[in-house]
């Protein structure tokens, strides 16, 4: 007992010195550096990888610590990343840590270090920081090889949206690289003098292949790299299982896009994972996945279902009961049993679903494309059902599906089958309705039926049965069988009263008879017609009730009212409807519309109530009237267009726009200024009433110019802008101007008449022939010696005579007749004249010649005595010159028109006949004795000479016809 006293004391004061030790070292600051720190490289996922340990630590020791970490690039003082991790270290325990570099690690030379501190709440404060560890350097340049260029990252996998930094290290003096990215130029950044870096933010996704970054330097040196850009992995959608026979968990999911590339990464990959059993499953396909349900397992389940790719993982959760997710499989062995004509029975089968046997089915049943009928049934293992109220000769179709009754999740697949019903007799009587033409001792009749529908017809028809039955001789029957798909017949009948019966047949039977009465007495009154009102569902009419006994009503109209024969139409109505709105699909805008009502009375007789019209859609009148002019005044004209039809208008006309232009602009009482669709300004005047269709159109201005045009219009709008008419009113007083033109020109054409008839009378009195030179008189007082047929002289026959000149005082000048200056000369007190005197032969003195004067060249010669030469002094005879010869006289003439002017000192000629007269030189001594005229050389071509332009004095042999000069104070002509 005392041994084990001893022991138990020995034992408490060792425990005590033990805590007492421990207690103090951790109540002591420790140097708790961090040692054997080491940094590697993982250049795939560009990661800088730490390991180290704290060797102080005591013998399993744990503490809270902290450790800061520093990054620095290209030296030790560029620090570029700080950052504190905290853990629990235990003793001899080797800690790691990563940093992702956002430039790949192979452009830069990195450097690492690391320092401690305790962040222990059982060590008391103040705590500060370890030393810094040594810096330890990382540097992948040196295995890079010899090459000039390189690119980093290479083959790098971002995904879409991504921030990329592109690297280039250049080896050349001169860092000049320039880097495209898919061809386009990228702005760099100068790191240091052998490193660029390319900044890439939101990455877009180019194509599955990757893409294209290429670098070049100065030298041409060129090399790249390529960016792989994957799409964003998506969260699973629409995450579901469901079990169809207690044995097998189906379970589906949208997974959305697909992230794989074809070089780089695979698609996604999927795991479907169970919380409560703990089992994991890899899916075989990445839409759905198939769980393998254990015997007496869990109800409850709790799946997980993660997707994963090289970059990213996601993930969806689902939790339910087993019994909640039964959805059966698809029925089966489907039949029909029992078909009639209206009646036909489904069965089916459906799959076990262990205990859980309840089912619940839905059938619908399909005719002409929709569902028509639709029911509800609870089964176990075969399920059947009684499908009613069929048409006979109808093809159906009928489907059957499956749920869960007790938990209801999901329906299963449909299955479906054809069936037909079989054929009957048609179940309904014909729609028959008539039309009655009355003719002299006979009618004609029109029967239209419609085609029965396919329900009613119950199969199809063969023909039509009409019984035709005379009211008067009932014993007399007629039957007319018209073959199917007809739909009417003309009947033609005498005046007594019918009743007809028509049905319709098919291979099993005839359709009730519809019957129809036709009186020989129509009996139908004029009916006034009215306008119907439209509205969007169509023709809205309604009537009067009709005060006796009445079976119903018909409204009859055609769908194509210009067509023939028309596409005749009718509705019948009950007794106690006096309204409907007619519709059709054939209704086209502007076509007019005539709709007729009639009542039927007891004995089935229909006769006419109202009669209405109208137009489905109202357009502007189509054409405009041919307008004629009448009663044309000065102040007023007529217009009419009486053979306009109102009828084949697309609208009612409601009345007429007459447009008159004048060149005054200004508008007639009842007018108004209008504003036409070519923009051009005209007067208008609005007839209200479209029966009128003449217009007077009044107080106009005589002899004025006006232009007319009128056109329909109606609720829509107004006709087609035609060409105007032109028309000018006549002058007021222009009827006795009438009456006075037309005996004037009755008079002029009578006085023409007589002028020609008495034509060759008028022109020997007015205008006589022109002399013939050839049958001139003077011709034969003339006769050639030389020539005797020469009856015209020229000038080369001509022998020029001695001419006498006698001058003019001095200082004068005067202007020839081929010259326009003025006259300019001083005062001349005795008229000069030139004398022509024969200087024939042993002559004495001048003889007797015949004289022709020439008045247009002297008017004061017709006031002389002897050929109008007035005598003169002849003052000078020595000046007397000669034309030798006919050549000189041309060059005279010639001289004559060059100069214009004579100068002064000369003689002005006197224009006479060549064969003159010489006078003595003193006008008082005229000779006493007249003289006699001898025989003288033919007559010469008349001419003038200027005085100074004679030749020399002639010799003997020569001789010269008289000339005598103007006077220069005769006018001249």
């Amino acid at each position: 007992m005392a041994v084990f006293a001893v022991f138990q004391t020995t034992f408490l004061l060792a425990l005590l010195s033990w805590r007492t030790y421990q207690s103090e070292a951790l109540s002591e600051p420790l140097p708790l550096t961090p040692e054997s720190l080491k940094v590697s490289i993982n250049s795939t996922q560009q990661c800088l990888h730490l390991q180290w340990s704290v060797h102080s630590l005591a013998y399993h020791q744990e503490l809270k610590m902290v450790f800061q970490i520093e990054i620095s690039r290209f030296n030790t003082s560029n620090v570029i990343w700080v950052e504190n991790y905290s853990t629990t270290v235990k003793w001899k325990q080797v800690l790691h840590w990563s940093w992702e570099s956002e430039l790949p690690l192979e452009c830069a030379t990195h450097f690492v270090r690391i320092r401690s501190m305790v962040d222990d709440a059982r060590i008391p404060e103040p705590r500060s920081w370890s030393s810094w560890s040594s810096w330890e350097e990382v540097d992948e340049q040196n295995s890079l090889g010899h090459g000039t260029l390189f690119v980093f990252p290479k083959d790098k996998l971002v995904e879409e949206g991504s921030n990329v930094t592109i690297c280039s290290i250049s080896r050349s003096y001169q860092n000049n690289v320039s880097c495209l990215l898919e061809g386009v130029q990228m702005r760099g950044e100068q790191l240091d003098p052998n490193v660029s870096a390319f900044h890439l933010n939101n990455v877009p996704f180019i194509r599955e292949t990757g893409t294209n970054i290429f670098c070049t330097t100065g030298r041409g040196d060129g090399t790249g790299t390529v960016l792989f850009v994957s799409k964003v992995l998506e969260e699973p959608r629409d995450f579901s299982c469901e079990t169809p026979d207690f044995k097998t968990l189906h379970c589906t999911w949208d997974p959305g896009r697909d992230t794989g590339l074809p070089k780089r990464q695979p698609s996604q990959s999927y795991t479907l994972f169970e919380s409560f059993s703990g089992k994991k499953i890899l899916c075989e396909h990445k839409n759905w996945c198939n769980w393998h349900i254990a015997q007496d397992s869990q109800e409850m389940y709790n799946f997980t279902l993660t997707t994963e790719n090289y970059l990213r993982k996601r993930g969806v959760n689902i939790l339910f009961n087993l019994t909640h997710r039964v959805r059966p499989m698809t029925p089966f062995n489907v039949v029909f049993k029992n078909i009639s004509d209206t009646n036909a029975t489904m069965t089916w089968q459906v799959h076990s679903i262990g205990n859980y046997s309840t089912l619940f089915c839905q059938i619908e049943l399909h005719g002409e494309g929709k569902v028509i009928q639709q029911h509800n049934v609870s089964i176990k293992v075969n399920g059947n059902y009684l499908l009613s109220e069929l048409e006979p000769d109808t093809q159906y179709m009928a489907q059957v599906r499956c749920g869960d009754a007790n938990h209801f999740w999901k329906w299963s697949e449909w299955i479906g089958k054809n069936f037909s019903t079989l054929e009957a007799a048609p179940s309904e009587a014909p729609d028959v309705w008539r039309n009655v033409k009355s003719e002299p001792g006979y009618q004609t009749v029109t029967l239209f039926w419609k085609p029965l529908s396919k329900s009613h017809a119950n199969e199809k028809i063969l023909f039509y049965n009409v019984v035709i039955e005379n009211l008067d001789e009932p014993s007399k029957l007629q039957l007319h069988s018209i073959p199917a798909p007809a739909n009417g017949t003309k009947l033609t009948l005498d005046q007594c009263s019918y009743q007809i019966h028509v049905t319709a047949n098919n291979s099993v039977g005839t359709s009730p008879a519809s019957v129809i009465v036709v009186s020989g007495d129509t009996g139908n009154k004029e009916v006034e017609e009215e306008r119907v009102n439209v509205t969007e569902d169509g023709f809205s009419m309604s009537w009067k009730p009709q005060p006796g006994d009445v079976t119903g009503y018909v409204v009859e109209w055609c769908d194509h009212p210009r067509d023939l024969p028309c596409d005749l139409q009718w509705e019948k109505l009950g007794p106690n409807t006096t309204s409907t709105v007619i519709s059709s699909d054939a209704f086209t805008p502007g076509v007019r519309y005539n709709f007729r009502i009639y009542g039927i009375s007891t004995k089935r007789i229909a006769y006419l109530l109202e009669q209405k019209t109208g137009y489905s859609q109202e357009l502007a009148p189509s054409d405009n009237p041919q307008v004629v002019m009448s009663n044309l005044t000065s102040h007023s004209f007529t217009l009419s267009w009486k053979d306009y039809s109102t009828e084949s208008q697309p609208g009612f006309i409601r009345g007429y726009h007459v447009y008159l232009k004048s060149k005054e602009g200004q508008c007639h009482p009842g007018f108004e200024k209008a504003i036409l669709p070519d923009d051009s300004v005209s007067c208008k005047y609005k007839i209200y009433n479209p029966e009128q269709k003449t217009f007077v159109v009044e107080n106009l201005q005589p002899e004025s110019f006006y232009e007319f045009f009128v056109t329909p219009y109606t609720s829509v709008g107004e006709g087609p802008l035609d060409a105007f008419t032109k028309v000018t009113t006549p002058d007021e007083h222009s009827h006795l101007l009438i009456r006075i033109i037309l005996p004037t020109v009755f008079c002029v054409l009578l006085i023409m008449i007589i002028c020609y008839l008495n034509s060759q009378w008028m022109k020997e009195k007015c205008y006589p022939d022109i002399p013939d030179p050839y049958k001139s008189s003077v011709l034969s007082l003339i006769k050639s010696k030389e020539n005797p047929r020469l009856t015209i002289m020229s000038v080369k026959d001509c022998i020029p005579d001695a001419i006498e000149v006698i001058n003019k005082p001095e200082g004068s000048k005067i202007q020839f007749l081929g010259s326009r200056n003025s006259l300019t000369d001083t005062e001349i007190t005795q008229p000069a004249y030139l004398y022509l005197l024969p200087t024939e032969k042993n002559s004495s003195g001048p003889g007797p010649c015949i004289c022709f004067e020439n008045f247009t060249y002297n008017q004061a010669a017709s006031n002389s005595g002897c050929c109008g030469h007035v005598p003169v002094p002849l003052e000078a005879p020595s000046q007397l010159g000669l034309l030798t010869s006919p050549e000189n006289l041309l060059k005279v003439l010639e001289n004559m028109n060059s100069l214009g002017e004579i100068p002064a000192g000369e003689t002005t000629l006197n224009y006479v006949s060549q064969l003159v007269l010489p006078l003595s030189r003193d006008k008082d001594s005229l000779p006493t004795d007249p003289p006699v005229p001898a025989l003288c050389s033919e007559y010469k071509m008349q001419m003038a000479i200027p005085l100074g332009l004679a030749s020399p004095p002639p010799n003997e042999k020569s001789s010269v016809s008289s000339v005598t000069l103007l006077d220069q104070g005769e006018p001249h002509h």
